[in-house]
């Protein structure tokens, strides 16, 4: 039996991904396999580019033997590829790991995501930086994608409901050389009291980096706040001190299954932890191996099995939560929780 998987492998976010998912593949076929049969992925590497992502999407969906694609791993992507999957005369499954654009909910019957949604990030952030941080200006700094735009939006409509003030909220694309313009300003701020009390960085890590890089330049020491696509940041140690970073997994939380995961993970992969990436992989990959040992391994069989998680059939309890999909292929009862870069690790946030 083959599932598909879909990501940027070339990069070290997609890394995760595919040792979460090639691990879960390993453990099913030291017990058997499905229904008897070795479990296979078919790799497939998008580059985290959205036209790449749909040409490797028609491959996996012409590849008769693929009965689900784990993937993508990002929302621009996972949007882009999510039509090719659920179009024509035999669709396919897919169901990502960590894809949480609020543009996939509904977006196809065919489509599933084991994370939450912006919805859930961008407000939790807010809060965060509210109640913990008692900031009351905010400024934010984008990447002008799917991803970016969807925590920003989400973010700035909390923060305001709550009472602050989103000073300045400022876009960038992957060839933006310099941020220092929109940090002087934030800086300067307007109207009584100026500058911000702390700074959302919603997107990827390069810019984060390079707003980082730029804030110690300039003497600046604001709070920084970031969604999960900021996850593996933690890497550049001292220059990351402090990032809170919203996730809907960290591997520190402490339950008898992650433990064993992540154990399992450190004997398989030694010097690595798993990230949401790596474990909603994880998970993706056992839920789909699942549906194909109950529901048959062909394509219908498997997208209507992950139909009926949660209702209709039981919930699927991974290392990632509970996972149980409602009419849109989200997880509405996963929750997001806030961590903190620690002596270079990502480690749960005790401060409320």
């Amino acid at each position: 039996m083959v599932i598909g998987l879909a990501g940027p492998f070339s990069q070290p976010r997609g890394a995760s991904m595919l040792r979460g998912a090639q691990l879960a593949v390993n453990q099913i076929n030291a017990r058997g396999g499905v229904r008897g049969r070795t479990l296979e992925l078919r790799v497939a590497d998008d580059s985290g580019n959205e036209d790449t992502a749909v040409r490797v999407a028609g491959a996996l969906y012409a590849d008769p033997a693929v009965v689900a694609v784990v993937g993508h791993l990002a929302s621009g992507t996972s949007l882009a590829a999510a039509r090719v999957y659920g179009g024509g005369s035999d669709p396919v499954a897919m169901i990502s790991p960590s894809a949480s654009s609020p543009e996939l909910s509904g977006i196809s019957p065919w489509v599933f995501r084991v994370c939450p949604s912006d919805l859930q990030h961008g407000p939790e952030l807010a809060r965060y930086a509210w109640q913990a941080l008692g900031a009351r200006r905010a400024g934010i700094i984008y990447e002008n994608d799917d991803y970016g735009r969807g925590v920003r939006s989400t973010f700035a409509a909390e923060f305001t409901h709550l009472g602050g003030t989103v000073v300045e909220a400022d876009p960038y694309v992957a060839t933006t050389a310099s941020l220092e313009p929109y940090l002087s300003r934030m800086r300067r701020g307007e109207g009584a009291g100026g500058g911000v009390d702390v700074l959302l960085l919603a997107g990827e890590r390069p810019g984060a980096e390079l707003a980082l890089r730029e804030m110690h330049s300039l003497g600046l020491s604001w709070p920084v706040l970031g969604g999960d696509a900021l996850t593996g940041i933690e890497a550049d140690g001292p220059l990351a001190e402090g990032v809170r970073v919203s996730s809907a997994y960290l591997p520190d939380q402490r339950d008898d299954r992650n433990t064993t995961f992540i154990a399992d993970y450190a004997r398989a992969f030694p010097g690595q932890r798993p990230d949401h990436r790596g474990a909603g992989a994880y998970d993706a990959v056992r839920l789909v191996a699942r549906a194909a040992e109950v529901g048959g391994a062909r394509r219908r069989g498997v997208r209507d099995y992950l139909a009926q998680v949660g209702h209709g059939r039981a919930a699927f309890q991974g290392v990632t939560g509970t996972i149980a999909f409602d009419g849109n292929g989200d997880v509405p009862g996963k929750t997001v929780v806030i961590g903190v870069i620690r002596d270079g690790a990502l480690v749960t946030q005790a401060e409320r």
